[in-house]
C-alpha cells in the first residue's frame, strides 16, 4: 500500500518532544558519565602499543656504468599498481617474517608466544572450550600469527613507495622488527639475483661450448660447398656467370641496335636513288665529305651557267661544256651514294654476324648461370645457418661475460631502496585516552538523546492531532508504512496457508464466517431502504428507555473518546437496521477530531451503504481475496470526516477462505487510525473473537428490548464480554441524512 506521511492527520509537538530531554536529563547525564568513566578507565588501564614505520622505494638501482652492454634502463617497465601490490605481498610473506623472527629471537618473547606466559583467565577459557588451545599450534606458526596481527604493509598512494608498519608493546622492538623486515626483503631480492646469475652462468657455459662447435661445423660446410661448386664471385657479390650473362646481354642489345640502324640507313638511301629523289635529306649522304664537295662544285657550275645564260645562248659551246660538267657531277654523286649503300649493307651484315655470335654466347651463359643460381641458393642456406649460430654465440658470450663478472664480484643491485628507516617511537599510538574518552562521551550522549526522543515519539506523547484536517484523496490516509506494509504482505502470504472456508454461505457476515446465520433476521433491504428514503421533515420517534439500560449514540461516543479505545465492536442481533448505531457513533467520534474508520462486516453492507454513494466500491472482501490494496478499499464518508471500508465486490466464499487474516488487517488499521469501528451484524462471541484486541470496547446495537436482544447480550456476557454496553440509534437522524454543520455529499 502506498501511503504518505502522517503529517496530514497528526502533528509532531516539538515542544513536547524536546521537553522529554529536560525531563530525563538526569538519566541521560548519569548514563553518559558512567560510559565516559568506563571508557576512561579502560583506556587508562589498556596496555600501550607503539608503532614504527620503515619505507622502501621500489625502482631500478642499476648504474649506467655497470649496466650490461646493449641494454637500456629506460626500456625496463616501471612497476605499476599491481607490481607494487605484488611486492607488498612478498614483504609480508612467511619467509621474510621467519628470517626476522629467527634473527630477533621473537619466539622467546611472551608477546609473540602466549604459551610462555598464559594468564589464568586464558587457561579457564581454554578448558571450557571458549578459546582454542595455543599449544595445538606449532611454535613457529604462533610467532608468525602474532607478527601478522601486528604488521601492516601497504603501498603509499600515488607513489612507488611501500610502508612497513609494526606495532609492539616495546618501542625499540617495534622499530627493530620494521627495519629487520625491510633489510630481509632487500637481502632476499639480492640473494635471488645472485642465484639467478649463478643459474645463468651454469646454463650459458655448456651452451657456448656447443655453439662454438656448431659454428665451426657450419662455416666448414660453407667453404667446402663453395670449393666443390666452383662458384666465382664477381662484382657486387654476384656469381661470375651471372655477371657475364648480364654484360653479354647488354652487348647483344647494342649490336642489335647498330644493325637495325645500318639497315634502316641503307634502305633510305636506296629508296632515294630508286625514286630519283634528292639525296640531301639522307643523313649518311650529308655526312660524306666527297659528296659535299661535289655538291659545292655542282652549285658553282649552276651559278656560272646562269651568269653566261644572260649573254650567251644555250647552244653556245661554253654553256654546253658547263652543262656537260654538271651532268658528270650528278653521276659522281649517285656513284658515291651507291658506295654508301654498299658500306651500310656491309656494316649491317657485320652487326648480324656479331649478333649471332653473341646469342650463342648468351645461351651458353644462361645454362651456366642457372646452375650457378641453384648452387648459390644452397650456399646461401648454409651461410644463413652459420650466421645465425654465430650471432647466437656472440650474444651468449656477451651475456656470459656480464653475468660471470657480476657473479665473481657478487654484485647484484636490487630494485628497492630503504629510503626511511624506522625510528624508535616515543608516543604510543594506542590507546589515545583523550579521543577515546571524548568519543565515548559524545556517542553515549547522542544515543541517549536519540533514544529518549524515539521513545517519546513511539509512545505518542509527542503527537497531537491536526485540527480541521480532512481527507479528499484516499492516498492521504495517515497509515505508517513501516508497520502497515509488512503486515499486509504478511497477510497476503499467510492467507494462502490458511484452510479454506468452503462451507460459508453467501448471506453471512464476515465476522460470523464460521457460524450459521440466525433465522430470525428481518429483511434487511426493506428496512435499509426505508431509512434512506425517510426525509428530515418526518417526525422522529420518541426515545424509549430500555429495561436493559441502554445508552444513546452521544454517550457511546463520549465513552470511546474518554477511554481512549482503539476498537469498537458493534453486534446487531436485530439485523441491518440496528447497524445505524455503528455509523452514528463513528461520525460522532470523527466530529470530535479523531481519525475514525468504520469496517463493515455485514453481509448486505447496511453500515457502509449510507456513507457512500454506491454499493459497488471495493471493500473488505476484495482485500481478503487479494484483489485490492488498502488504498483501494478505504473510502471517505460523504457526511463526515470518517473513513469507511465497505463489504466489497469480491466473491464472499473466496474472501471467507482468508478470514483468518482479519486480525492482521485489524492491527494495521488500529495502527493508522485512532479508532476503528467494526459493524459485525448478527454475530456471536465466537464470531467477533478474531476482531478483539487491546483497547477494545464491545457494543450491542438494539432497536427494541425484545428476547432476541436479551439472549444475545446474555451470551456475549457469558462468553467473556462482561463490560458489554447497549446502544440504540433511536432518536437520531438516519445515517444517510446530512446534518447541518457536517460535510454534504460531493
Amino acid at each position: 500500500m502506498s501511503v504518505q506521511s502522517a503529517a496530514a492527520d497528526v502533528d509532531v509537538d516539538l515542544r513536547q518532544l524536546f521537553a522529554s530531554l529536560a525531563r530525563n536529563w538526569l538519566r541521560i547525564v548519569l548514563v553518559t558519565l558512567v560510559v565516559t568513566g568506563l571508557a576512561f578507565a579502560l583506556a587508562w588501564l589498556a596496555t600501550p602499543y607503539y608503532k614504527a614505520t620503515a619505507k622502501l622505494e621500489i625502482g631500478s638501482r642499476e648504474s649506467e656504468y655497470t649496466r650490461p652492454p646493449g641494454t637500456n634502463d629506460d626500456e625496463k617497465p616501471i612497476l605499476d599498481e599491481q607490481g607494487v601490490a605484488t611486492q607488498v605481498q612478498i614483504i609480508s610473506s612467511p619467509d621474510i617474517l621467519k628470517q626476522v623472527a629467527t634473527k630477533l629471537n621473537l619466539d622467546k618473547l611472551p608477546e609473540f608466544d602466549e604459551t610462555l606466559k598464559m594468564s589464568a583467565l586464558g587457561r579457564v577459557l581454554v578448558l571450557v572450550g571458549l578459546k582454542s588451545d595455543p599449544f595445538d599450534i606449532p611454535p613457529e606458526e604462533r610467532v608468525l600469527n602474532a607478527m601478522h596481527d601486528k604488521l601492516n604493509v601497504y603501498a603509499v598512494e600515488k607513489t612507488r613507495a611501500i610502508a612497513i608498519e609494526f606495532a609492539s608493546k616495546d618501542p625499540k622492538l617495534a622499530a627493530a622488527i620494521a627495519n629487520g623486515i625491510a633489510d630481509a626483503y632487500i637481502a632476499s631480492k639480492s640473494d635471488a639475483k645472485l642465484e639467478s646469475n649463478a643459474a645463468a652462468t651454469d646454463f650459458l657455459a655448456p651452451e657456448i661450448a656447443d655453439l662454438q662447435n656448431k659454428v665451426k661445423d657450419a662455416e666448414a660446410k660453407v667453404a667446402a660447398f663453395r670449393a666443390q661448386s666452383d662458384l666465382l664471385m664477381g662484382g657486387n657479390n654476384a656469381v661470375l656467370a651471372t655477371q657475364q650473362l648480364a654484360e653479354l646481354s647488354s652487348e647483344l642489345s647494342r649490336v642489335r641496335a647498330s644493325r637495325a640502324a645500318a639497315e634502316a640507313s641503307a634502305e633510305s638511301v636506296r629508296r632515294a636513288l630508286q625514286n630519283g629523289g634528292s639525296l640531301d635529306s639522307v643523313p649518311e649522304v650529308l655526312s660524306s665529305d666527297l659528296i659535299q664537295r661535289l655538291r659545292e662544285r655542282q652549285v658553282e657550275l649552276r651559278a656560272n651557267i646562269a651568269d653566261l645564260s644572260t649573254t650567251l645562248l644555250d647552244n653556245h659551246p661554253r654553256i654546253r661544256a658547263l652543262k656537260s660538267q654538271l651532268a658528270d657531277l650528278d653521276g659522281q654523286i649517285r656513284n658515291e651514294a651507291q658506295k654508301i649503300i654498299r658500306g651500310l649493307s656491309a656494316q649491317a651484315q657485320t652487326a648480324k654476324a656479331r649478333e649471332d655470335q653473341l646469342i650463342a654466347d648468351v645461351n651458353t651463359l644462361k645454362a651456366a648461370s642457372g646452375r650457378a643460381g641453384e648452387q648459390q641458393v644452397q650456399l646461401d642456406a648454409l651461410q644463413r645457418d652459420a650466421n645465425v649460430q654465430r650471432q647466437q654465440l656472440e650474444s651468449y658470450m656477451a651475456s656470459y661475460n656480464a653475468v660471470a663478472s657480476r657473479k665473481d664480484r657478487r654484485y647484484s643491485p636490487v630494485a628497492a631502496n630503504l629510503i626511511a628507516r624506522a625510528q624508535v617511537p616515543s608516543q604510543p599510538y594506542f590507546p589515545k585516552i583523550g579521543p577515546i574518552t571524548g568519543a565515548a562521551a559524545a556517542a553515549s550522549l547522542l544515543l541517549m538523546a536519540i533514544g529518549t526522543l524515539l521513545g517519546e515519539l513511539f509512545s505518542g506523547r509527542a503527537m497531537r492531532p491536526a485540527a480541521g484536517t480532512r481527507f479528499t484523496d484516499i492516498e492521504q490516509v495517515a497509515m505508517p508504512a513501516a508497520r502497515v506494509e509488512p503486515m499486509v504482505a504478511e497477510a497476503h502470504d499467510e492467507g494462502r496457508a490458511f484452510a479454506p472456508y468452503g462451507d460459508t454461505a453467501a448471506g453471512h457476515s464476515i465476522a460470523e464466517a464460521e457460524l450459521p446465520r440466525p433465522a430470525e433476521s428481518e429483511p434487511a433491504e426493506d428496512r435499509a431502504t426505508a431509512m434512506e428514503t425517510s426525509g428530515p421533515s418526518e417526525p422522529m420517534p420518541e426515545p424509549r428507555q430500555s429495561r436493559l439500560g441502554e445508552i444513546d449514540v452521544e454517550k457511546a461516543a463520549e465513552k470511546l473518546i474518554a477511554s481512549g479505545a482503539a476498537r469498537a465492536i458493534f453486534v446487531s442481533p436485530e439485523g441491518d437496521e440496528a447497524a445505524a448505531s455503528a455509523v452514528l457513533v463513528a461520525r460522532e467520534v470523527s466530529d470530535a477530531g479523531l481519525r475514525v474508520l468504520l469496517l463493515d462486516l455485514t453481509a448486505s453492507g447496511a453500515a457502509s451503504r449510507p456513507m457512500l454513494d454506491s454499493s459497488l466500491f471495493p471493500g473488505i472482501t476484495n482485500l481478503l481475496a487479494s484483489e485490492a490494496q488498502f488504498s483501494d478499499v478505504i473510502h471517505p464518508d460523504l457526511y463526515s470526516d470518517a473513513h469507511v471500508i465497505p463489504v466489497g465486490t469480491a466473491d464472499p466464499v473466496r474472501a471467507m477462505r482468508a478470514a483468518d487474516r482479519l486480525p492482521i488487517i485489524m492491527q494495521s488499521l488500529t495502527t493508522a487510525y485512532d479508532l476503528v469501528v467494526v459493524e459485525c451484524g448478527p454475530a456471536d462471541a465466537q464470531g467477533i473473537g478474531r476482531l478483539v484486541g487491546d483497547g477494545t470496547e464491545v457494543f450491542l446495537s438494539m432497536l427494541e428490548a425484545d428476547d432476541q436482544v436479551t439472549q444475545a447480550a446474555v451470551k456475549l456476557i457469558e462468553n467473556g464480554y462482561p463490560n458489554l454496553m447497549l446502544v440504540t440509534p433511536i432518536g437520531h437522524e438516519p445515517p444517510g441524512t446530512p446534518v447541518p454543520g457536517r460535510r454534504s455529499a460531493a
